[in-house]
């Protein structure tokens, strides 16, 4: 029993330091609540990137997960770059344009979740007037690189 109050504590804790993304939180205790249970909201599933194509088969080995938070400053433009490991994230402020070298647009709002082009170029853009914060996870391996930059393709 002393276990699970631990863990309960622990997970409030952890959802609690995410206020972007939840509020009223701070009020929300177990003591408070002895009886609450943890909820879930599957937020995506899916074998299709944002733009549809099929995500392809896993890599065979050892898998290494890795979670990366990015902030992206208002008016900021990543370079072109694709990603060889599949990825999804999400988006937990402001709002992310992503382009596709074929001019293809998806853009992820404030909450939403979105699955990364697999082997495909793309950029990303803040168009708007507050940072983006974004977290992403990625299904790699060991020595694999997150993301191959393409800087002999120009922003416009």
């Amino acid at each position: 029993m002393k276990k699970t109050r631990l863990w309960v504590v622990a997970a409030i804790l952890t959802i609690c330091g995410t206020t972007t993304v939840m509020t009223g939180c701070k009020q929300a205790t177990a003591k408070d609540n002895p009886t609450a249970s943890v909820q879930s909201t599957e937020l995506i599933r899916t074998s299709q990137s944002w733009d549809g194509v099929e995500l392809p088969d896993y890599l065979k080995g050892r898998p290494e997960l890795v979670a990366v938070k990015y902030v992206f400053p208002a008016g900021k433009k990543l370079g072109w770059h694709h990603h060889p490991v599949m990825n999804y994230g999400i988006l937990v402020q402001g709002e992310l344009t992503i382009i596709g070298q074929d001019g293809k647009e998806k853009v992820v709002h404030e909450g939403e979740a979105v699955v990364e082009m697999v082997n495909t170029i793309h950029h990303g853009e803040n168009r708007g007037n507050k940072d983006v914060i974004l977290y992403m996870f990625y299904l790699s391996q060991k020595d694999l690189p997150l993301a191959v930059q393409h800087p002999e393709i120009p922003l416009e």
